[in-house]
């Protein structure tokens, strides 16, 4: 099984980016996905989650408004649309696929940095 992050990259505040997530080898429609972020020397922290239906999803109170989750389970993939971009959203992202029973599968990141 893999999952990989794409779509990070230099951007200036207010713009926009969308990263994907892929993943191969996972009962996917059946996976929760979460996307995480670990800027430096700080902890890593779950910024927003997709139930494996799509219906429930879940976002930490910093990037409500602004961040959106959604998932194409045809492709395999879940995207995360940022909007608004501010400094502070500068991180590593990673995308989780979980499925209960199963094992947790982490993608290595893809760098965001939100700078002028």
């Amino acid at each position: 099984a893999q999952v990989a992050e794409s779509g990070g990259e230099l951007v200036q505040p207010g713009g926009s980016l969308r990263l994907s997530c892929a993943a191969s080898g996972v009962a996917f429609a059946l996976s929760n996905i979460n996307w995480y972020r670990q800027a430096p020397g700080k902890e890593r922290e779950l910024v927003a989650s997709i139930a494996g239906g799509g219906r429930r999803t879940n976002y930490v109170d910093s990037v409500k408004g602004r961040f959106t989750i959604s998932r194409d389970n045809a492709k395999n993939t879940v995207y995360l649309q940022m909007n608004n971009l501010k400094p502070e959203d500068t991180a590593v992202y990673y995308c989780k696929a979980a499925q209960i029973g199963r094992p947790v599968y982490w993608g290595r990141g893809t760098q965001v940095t939100v700078s002028s």
